[in-house]
C-alpha cells in the first residue's frame, strides 16, 4: 500500500511553499518537505493536522491511497 501527496505538493506548488518555509512556519520539518517533494516521504498526524489547519482542508485533500502494483 502507497499514499501519495500529489495532491499536496500541488497546493504546497502553487502556495509557492519551499522547505525554508515549511521550517519558518513549523508546518513540516525541511527534511520531511524534501523527502514529500521526492515522493519518498511520510507525514505523521501532527504534521496532517497542520497542513489541514493552514490549507483549511481535509486529509483526503492532501493524500490519497493507491494499491501496490502487481508483479
Amino acid at each position: 500500500m502507497a499514499i501519495r501527496y500529489d495532491k499536496l505538493i500541488q497546493k504546497l506548488t502553487e502556495g509557492n511553499y519551499t522547505s525554508y518555509t515549511m521550517k519558518k512556519t513549523g508546518l513540516m520539518g525541511q527534511s520531511t518537505y524534501q523527502a514529500v517533494m521526492e515522493g519518498k516521504g511520510r507525514l505523521s498526524q501532527e504534521t496532517i493536522d497542520r497542513l489541514c489547519k493552514e490549507f483549511n482542508c481535509q486529509p483526503g485533500d492532501l493524500m490519497e491511497w493507491v494499491p501496490d502494483e502487481e508483479e
